[in-house]
């Protein structure tokens, strides 16, 4: 599953240290284990139950969110230099994983997918910081994927934080009808 995940999100390479991507890698693939998905299923999950019949895919989705995050940390570097330290790995880690626990909200119901079990208890948020924890993750990462949706909005994001969870919505926001 390793190699298929590998080709399916190359963002993977984009994390410099050898021990997160592997770490990344795994909570990805213990997700899609605990969720019943192969890698196939990935480009068909929607990526969110709240868009009827939205022509976005989870894998697109999270492909679309991590290149966000990663230009504008680009642009901010360009421009801004050392004045905003940015961690690109954790940037990275992070917006790969961000949606990471919607492999255990979401379920296939003949051709619909609705939510499990698991997924009408937790939101993907909580369920995906499970999962880092998990798959040996660092803290920064779990609050990262804590933190990106509306359950952290009374929170204290990191920077890393606040470009994701801008970067999410950006992918989302302008497909609600």
């Amino acid at each position: 599953m390793k190699k298929e995940l590998l080709e399916l999100i190359p963002e993977f390479n984009e994390i410099k240290n050898a021990d997160l991507r592997e770490k990344t890698v795994k909570a990805w693939e213990m997700a899609m284990d605990k969720g019943g998905w192969v890698p196939a299923d990935l480009a068909k999950i929607p990526f969110t139950l709240l868009i009827k019949d939205t022509p976005v895919s989870f894998l697109e989705h999270t492909r679309a969110v991590t290149q966000i995050c990663m230009g504008m940390a680009k642009a901010l570097a360009t421009t801004l230099g050392n004045k905003l330290p940015i961690n690109w790995d954790f940037l990275v880690a992070g917006a790969i994983l961000h949606d990471v626990g919607k492999l255990l909200e979401y379920k296939r119901e003949g051709q619909q997918y609705v939510k499990s079990q698991s997924g009408k208890l937790l939101r993907h948020p909580f369920s995906g910081v499970q999962i880092a924890t998990l798959a040996g993750l660092p803290d920064e990462i779990s609050h990262i994927i804590a933190n990106h949706s509306h359950e952290g909005d009374h929170g204290k994001r990191t920077t890393e934080g606040i470009l994701l969870h801008h970067a999410d919505f950006t992918s989302f926001e302008p497909l609600k009808p």
